[in-house]
């Protein structure tokens, strides 16, 4: 329970209160329950979706979108702002990690947000609503056993931060089981469609996360930011794609 407790703190905004000491191994715990937080995440979403039906489809899009910045803090959106400040600034290992540790945005961080915004805003708004709700919960389920995976896969690049004990007590049980969760939730709710989508998906994190590690040796909190929100544009693109195929 105190690792799904870690989770549901690192993860949401809801202020939880763990009453007993969380040690290091903790937060390596705590990764098992990562798919089932971003299951919690995906349905609220979807109930955003449901209560606000009345509404024209781009206002009820845009506030399943406000909805899913408001439930994360915007956390990860503010790890992908960083990374594409420092990986797009053309410098070293060194330099990049000291541009993504300043709190200050950059250029490049405002533009590559407002075009990741505008992308999920587009592919949301194309996906029919009665596909849409299905798409809302394996993205948010699919990016966070994706979370896990990074640390998994990576060593922390930096000496202190955040998310150095996810990365170091990250183990290969958290991610098989979160991977059982993740393509079970697939298959429930878009049969082999679901599984035809995580093979593309999980190819495009694998090149995304080997890519960061060959330019900053390992991962960061903000990389793993940057990682959940490029999966959840592959898991919208992908259900967009496959929506559009005849049964």
């Amino acid at each position: 329970m105190r690792g799904f407790l870690v989770a549901l703190q690192f993860l949401t905004i809801l202020p939880l209160e763990i009453k007993s000491e969380v040690k290091e191994k903790d937060f390596g715990r705590a990764l098992i329950y990562f798919p089932v937080v971003g299951a919690l995440i995906g349905l609220v979403l979807a109930l955003v979706l449901l209560a606000f039906d009345f509404l024209p489809n781009l206002a009820k899009i845009a506030l399943v979108l406000t909805s899913s910045i408001i439930i994360t803090g915007a956390m990860h959106l503010d790890g992908f702002a960083d990374t594409c400040d420092g990986f797009f600034s053309g410098k070293s290992k060194e330099k990049i990690l000291s541009i993504m540790h300043d709190p200050h945005i950059g250029t490049i961080g405002t533009i590559a947000v407002v075009s990741l915004l505008l992308l999920k805003f587009s592919l949301m708004a194309s996906i029919s609503k009665d596909i849409l709700w299905k798409s809302l919960i394996m993205m948010a389920v699919f990016s966070r056993w994706i979370q896990v995976l990074a640390c998994y896969l990576s060593k922390y690049a930096k000496e202190f931060g955040k998310a150095r004990f996810f990365i170091e007590y990250a183990s290969l049980k958290e991610v098989i089981i979160g991977g059982l969760i993740t393509v079970t939730l697939l298959y429930v709710l878009e049969n082999w469609k679901g599984l035809f989508l995580f093979i593309p998906v999980l190819a495009a994190a694998f090149l995304l996360i080997n890519y960061i590690k060959r330019r900053i040796g390992g991962m960061t909190g903000d990389t793993i930011g940057a990682v959940s929100e490029i999966i959840e544009v592959c898991v919208l693109l992908f259900s967009l794609i496959l929506s559009r195929i005849p049964v």
